[in-house]
This record gives C-alpha cells, structure tokens and sequence, in this order.
C-alpha cells in the first residue's frame, strides 16, 4: 500500500456508481482474482481521457477488457480503442465483454506478443495507456514515442510495485530484481528524457503521466 489505507477508502466512498455492466465485469474479475486497474485509478484514466479528448487510444495489456471499456465510455464520439493481449485465456474473455457492452465497433482487440505488435502499428496514437508486463515497459518505449504525436500522452501503470520500488536491489526478492531494476530504469528514462514531461504520481499502485514534447 503506497497512500494510506483509509484515505483510500474515503476516496473510494466518493466515486460515482459505476455502469451496470462495467460493475458486473468488476464483480466478476474480483472473483476470479483477474488483476484489473484500481478504482483511484481508473477515475484518474477517466478524468484524462475527458480532459484530452483523444480519437484513438492504444491500450498495451488489455486482461479481461475492463480499463478499455472504462475508457470507451468517456471517448469522444468518433474515438476508438486499439487495445493488445497476450494471454489466450483472457483474450475470449475480453472479447465477450466487449460483446456484452456492445462496443465491438469501438475496441479492437490484437492477439499476441505486445512488443512484436507494436512494431507493426502505424498510429499515431492520442493517447497511450501501459498495463502490461511491467518487466517489458522499458523494451516497448522506442515504440511508443514512434507512436505518439507531439501533444500525445502516455500513462502507464503499477510503476511503483506497492512501495517496492524504493528497496535497494537486494531489498526484493530474488524473483521480482529483474522486473524491479528494469522498472527504476523506465521511470529514471521518462523522467530524463527530452521528448517527454513527466509526472510519477503516487496513486493506486503507482502512475506516470508523460506528454510527448
């Protein structure tokens, strides 16, 4: 827990309810102990997507479908997702989700190795949302800034591994050193480099904001 817990909750108290169907694929990804994006979080990706208006997004680890369906409902009316999955369990799952809120003409859903994907697309993307593989986000960055228009905004998510982050090397387990050294270096990359201003926000499980320069 990086932001103290009852002050989570209270933040929690004054959210909105949520559409029935995206309050639906919650409930059941909480069952199913399927990884979806924090509520805090999730108002943050809301309030972003009002404030800047994209026409397309790109959505890197779509799981079940449930931040792309979030993000749908605030898109400007021409606005459509790109949203990619690697996990062929998750993929028919998210399928029918997006199925199930009738937004198959605004979600497309690309199967396959995210970094092998993002070689191929052409954008530019308005506005590009990471929640992948936290190993990987620093092997997608080339891509993404190809991506992205001057303008453009990345926000990528779980960047502070619930506090890990600030352990030394040897502070992790053996396990999580790769995914940890490789995450420090993302975020020292967007803090540093030209192209992009960025903000680290201890939010949820931790976020950037970077706007493409």
């Amino acid at each position: 827990m990086i932001v103290d817990e009852r002050l989570t909750d209270y933040l929690h108290s004054l959210e909105r309810e949520q559409s029935p169907i995206l309050g639906q694929i919650k409930k059941e990804a909480i069952e199913s102990y399927v990884p979806i994006i924090r509520t805090e979080t999730g108002s943050l990706l809301r309030t972003l997507i009002q404030m800047n208006r994209p026409k397309k997004v790109l959505e890197v680890g779509a799981a079940i479908g449930y931040s792309a369906l979030l993000m749908s409902e605030v898109l400007p009316e021409d606005g459509t997702i790109t949203t990619i999955e690697n996990y062929e369990k998750r993929i028919p799952i998210a399928r029918e989700n997006f199925k199930r809120a009738k937004k198959e003409g605004v979600i497309t859903l690309l199967e396959g190795d995210a970094t092998e994907i993002l070689k191929q697309l052409e954008g530019p993307y308005d506005f590009i949302f990471m929640d992948a593989a936290k190993g990987q986000y620093i092997h997608f960055l080339p891509d993404i800034l190809r991506l992205l228009p001057k303008g453009g905004v990345l926000v990528s998510d779980n960047v502070l591994q619930d506090g890990e982050i600030l352990e030394s090397r040897y502070g992790v387990t053996r396990r999580n050193r790769t995914i940890h050294s490789r995450m420090r270096e993302y975020l020292y990359q967007l803090k540093h480099m030209e192209e992009f201003e960025t903000s680290v926000l201890p939010l949820g499980d931790g976020v950037t904001i970077s706007v493409r320069l």
